[in-house]
């Protein structure tokens, strides 16, 4: 851990702000007044694995039914946004929304807000006034009371990156390993999706593959091969095609004098990739390939 920086796990009730997110919305949410019923701590909530909600760093997975966690995720990954009515409805029913859908929808926003106040002791009538508001043309939910892992995830992220750029790689490499931590699975894998949640899932693992290659990348320049292996041992059998993460892997075995392992990962991968979506390796793995074989990594 670097020191003078808080783990995200040991943060209280800070609200971090993204403007990396661009659904549409019709516009941010105003500033609300401080809660007349205090809320004892933020609310936790989390999209990076299951969906959780709860007012610990514990906080359990959500026990409501698929369409209102749909809705829950909708306002979370947007949250200090107004989420229109219109995105609500197509991720709800795609292109064919029931006659009732208004009416539904606005009954699965009267069940979020119950289990908002269940969970801050807030009455229903204060959190639809403060915390899951009505908007212009849609709800939003404000962030001043909740922790989201996922803006937790950005912005260590973001921290790291910025540590390596400035040569401190070892700071830089903590951050990025706080950052993963919150990772618990796929993102809202438990949560029934349409295409805004489908972008967004693939947004944020596209986000977590970046600060993999920028955590092992920032490994291998500071001779940290072994933790290099084992970290991406696991991710590359999590994704068995990805070739930018074996071509890390590679280096991070040749570089660590484990050749031979180094060539059979790349024979197994060529094989992976002929067999089910019939290509070759991108140059990349290639003159990697080369260059392990005329002995330019590791020891003989």
């Amino acid at each position: 851990m670097v020191t003078g920086i808080p783990h995200p796990n040991r943060l209280v009730a800070l609200v971090y702000r993204s403007k990396l997110m661009d659904e549409p919305t019709s516009g941010p949410l105003t500033r609300p007044h401080p809660l007349t019923h205090e809320v004892g701590a933020a609310l936790h909530s989390g999209v990076l694995g299951p969906l959780r909600l709860g007012v610990s760093e514990s906080a359990e997975g959500v026990s409501i039914a698929p369409k209102i966690r749909t809705v829950m995720a909708m306002l979370l990954v947007h949250a200090d946004q107004v989420v229109p009515l219109s995105a609500f409805m197509r991720e709800l029913w795609r292109e064919r929304p029931p006659a009732t859908g208004l009416r539904t929808l606005q009954t699965y926003i009267l069940n979020c807000r119950k289990t908002l106040s269940q969970l801050t002791g807030c009455p229903s009538a204060q959190v639809a006034r403060e915390i899951l508001v009505t908007g212009a043309g849609g709800y939003g939910l404000k962030g001043d009371h909740l922790r989201l892992d996922w803006l937790d995830f950005q912005r260590l992220k973001n921290l790291g990156t910025r540590a390596l750029e400035r040569g401190e790689s070892l700071a830089g490499i903590a951050l990025l390993d706080d950052a993963l931590e919150l990772w618990r699975g796929d993102a809202l894998v438990d949560t029934p999706a349409g295409p805004v949640l489908d972008s967004k899932r693939r947004f944020f693992e596209e986000s977590r593959l970046d600060a993999i290659t920028l955590r092992a990348e920032a490994q291998i320049k500071a001779g940290l091969h072994q933790r290099a292996i084992a970290q991406l041992a696991a991710e590359t059998t999590m994704h068995p095609l990805h070739e930018g993460l074996h071509a890390q892997y590679v280096r991070a075995l040749a570089l660590g004098g484990r050749r031979a392992e180094a060539l059979e990962v790349l024979r197994s991968l060529r094989t992976r990739l002929v067999s089910e979506i019939g290509i070759e390796p991108g140059t990349p793995l290639k003159d990697l390939q080369l260059a392990i074989l005329s002995s330019e990594f590791g020891a003989a």
